[in-house]
């Protein structure tokens, strides 16, 4: 271990003061990143310090789709377990219930663009790797603990850690139509699956989660119905047994109760607006606003190490942190550490249960991002692992946070990224890259690996957070319903605009890049605004949006993902086909660079031909990138490098090099 001042030195120099957005820096000669530093594999992630903090857990990415599980013992990094699963599957959550035993979530991974798939099976193992146990799931074994089998989803445990944890089940549809919890119990000499108990039964209202207080009493139960309306319980009697409906003026979200019991914490809004973090009684009448934002939602939540509420993250450029109570220990210490790396953003991820060991996270808008470990006895700072250690900040560009009007008068925000070593923020080659989603999903001022790799080949990058993106509540999210190829798009085509009236875009070098529904975006812009889209590239796009109604995309086959579409896009196949780029192909003119794989199931490429095919028809023959055995988004690493490579070629040869 390392003492904190040495750790700061080594680290400090990754971290680079933000830049004012219309700046004039000393020139500098910035040589090119190579691309395979973009596309590096994150070996470890999703961290997790076991309850006493002697031993770290991390998912392991093993390459070729295959992933593991590692254990190491803190005080030497030394490895005390490896556990190899099978192909595609990974843990997606990892949790320990005491110092020596946790347990794991299983999920799977088919596609880089796709959030991990959650299986629902729990998993529990020993620091060493023995005791390897199925404790539920969709195995037949499962039925040895008396349950039916079916989805498990990990929900806590007890204050005090004692090889206990608490468990929701659910199911496809609406088999159960009740929400259950759990308590399981993992003390050596139960049975295999372990000791179950069931712990609150609600209804109805399927897959809602709960709120223990510190006895492990379930207190409140929220959720959603299949029309995003909110379902909140609150139990009636100390025990949690008996479960009332409750009505709130606007929308709460509690997450947490005070040590005594008597309040609890929780996300409020009203009339569908950004969420404030609030302290409210029992009754949710009398609320103390903690923090709040105008025009975002607050961000995220740092726990202390006595798992209460520590500070808030409001959203912008670096985030700035609110403490909720300044004076404490764990505010000072964070505030010491945070010091020690300028121009960087650091937060809590996880505790032991003494509170003597911290697990932390440091990244900022060029540091992908490390994990360091603080050791409160020997006041000492460790680094622990990298995000991807082939990424030198010092040779990213800088990301800036913006905001400006839409035509229609409504304020948007947005992130512009400079490449490293521009003199002059002038009539520079622009990509836009809008996210995907659309719905609930937002950029931030974090580390953009495609929005770096675009800024390292001399582009400005425009990412704008348009109507229907997720952080600023869910009347704005909601204003993009149905509008996907409207609304959405102007906001688009306002930031492009935008940049460049301020003169920062060259208006004759402007390209469209997006993945998913960026690839979407993309294409209509190109359709509406043929005469500010000078290129378009795409990968793992939607043509189609009839599409997502077909069995044989993962979104036809769900029931809530059918419901959604249905919210958000619509169920008249003929006005969902007018709206799809499928339709648009005579209308874009602007040369067009396309990828996807093969087995994507989200944006399938059965669609994805019929695009090629409609542009082809229409005499505007796209480079074409078909992947065999990839999904949605490249996995492997030579696909990812090979496709920034031929983007890079497109770019280059449609709006020239960057400088």
């Amino acid at each position: 271990m390392q003492t904190m001042n040495s750790v700061r030195a080594m680290l400090c120099a990754l971290a680079v003061p933000a830049l004012l957005l219309a700046f004039s820096a000393a020139a500098q000669a910035v040589d090119r990143v190579p691309v395979e530093a973009f596309v590096a594999k994150q070996t470890f992630e999703n961290p997790r310090l076991s309850t006493a903090g002697t031993y770290v857990a991390v998912s392991a990415d093993l390459g070729d789709d295959e992933h593991g599980i590692m254990v190491f013992r803190l005080a030497d990094m030394s490895q005390t377990a490896f556990l190899k699963l099978p192909k595609y599957e990974m843990a997606i959550e990892i949790h320990w219930v005491s110092d020596t035993q946790l347990v794991y979530v299983k999920g799977g991974k088919w596609g880089a663009r796709e959030e991990p798939w959650d299986f629902g099976e729990i998993i529990a193992m020993d620091y060493d790797g023995g005791r390897h146990r199925y404790i539920y799931g969709w195995k037949d074994t499962t039925e040895g603990m008396g349950l039916l089998k079916g989805h498990g989803n990990y929900a806590g445990r007890p204050v005090k850690p004692n090889d206990t944890f608490y468990m929701t089940r659910s199911s496809d549809e609406s088999a159960i139509g009740r929400s259950l919890l759990y308590s399981i119990d993992l003390k050596a000499g139960r049975q295999q699956t372990g000791r179950h108990e069931l712990v609150a039964d609600v209804g109805p209202g399927q897959n809602l989660s709960f709120v223990l207080d510190d006895s492990g009493v379930p207190r409140f139960a929220f959720g959603w119905d299949k029309e995003e309306n909110q379902l909140l319980f609150v139990a009636e009697d100390a025990d949690g047994k008996n479960w009332r409906k409750v009505g709130v003026e606007g929308l709460f979200v509690p997450f947490a109760f005070t040590p005594d019991g008597t309040h609890v914490f929780g996300w409020f809004s009203k009339d569908g607006g950004p969420a404030a973090l609030v302290k409210a009684d029992l009754t949710l009448a009398n609320r103390e606003v903690l923090a709040s934002d105008e025009f975002n939602s607050i961000g995220a939540l740092t726990w202390d190490s006595k798992r209460q509420p520590l500070a808030v993250e409001y959203k912008g450029a670096l985030p700035k942190l609110q403490f909720l109570d300044e004076s404490s220990p764990d505010a000072r210490l964070l505030k010491e550490i945070r010091a020690g790396f300028p121009g960087q953003h650091v937060r809590f991820l996880d505790h032991s249960a003494d509170g003597n060991v911290s697990l932390l996270f440091i990244y900022s808008d060029r540091n992908p991002g490390e994990w360091a470990v603080f050791n409160r006895k020997t006041n000492s700072l460790a680094r622990l692992l990298q995000v991807n250690p082939e990424i030198d900040p010092a040779r990213m560009g800088s990301r800036h946070y913006v905001r400006f009007p839409a035509s229609d008068g409504v304020e948007l925000d947005a992130y512009v990224t400079v490449p490293a070593g521009v003199t002059e923020l002038k009539s520079l080659p622009m990509v836009l890259l809008p996210h995907g989603g659309p719905h609930g999903v937002s950029d931030t001022w974090s580390y953009d690996s495609d929005a770096q790799f675009l800024a390292s080949r001399g582009y400005l990058v425009l990412q704008v957070n348009y109507r229907g993106s997720g952080a600023r509540g869910h009347s704005f999210q909601e204003s993009g319903y149905r509008k996907w190829s409207t609304r959405i798009q102007e906001d688009l085509a306002d930031g492009m605009k935008w940049a460049v009236s301020k003169g920062y875009a060259d208006p004759a070098r402007i390209c469209v890049y997006g993945a998913s529904f960026g690839g979407y975006s993309a294409m209509v812009l190109a359709a509406r605004h043929p005469e500010m889209v000078k290129c378009v590239a795409t990968l793992a796009g939607l043509y189609d949006l009839r599409s997502m109604n077909s069995t044989s995309s993962d979104t036809g086959r769900s029931f809530w993902a059918r419901a959604y579409v249905d919210r958000a896009v619509g169920t008249d196949n003929n006005q969902m086909l007018a709206d799809s780029p499928l339709s648009m192909a005579a209308s874009i003119k602007a040369p067009v660079f396309m990828a996807h794989g093969e087995e994507d199931e989200r944006t399938t490429f059965r669609q994805a031909e019929a695009m090629k095919k409609a542009l082809d028809k229409a005499g505007n023959r796209p480079v074409w990138m078909p992947v065999r055995k990839e999904a949605h988004g490249f996995y492997k690493e030579e696909n990812q490098v090979a496709f920034y490579q031929k983007l890079e070629s497109f770019l280059a040869e449609n709006i020239g090099a960057g400088n």
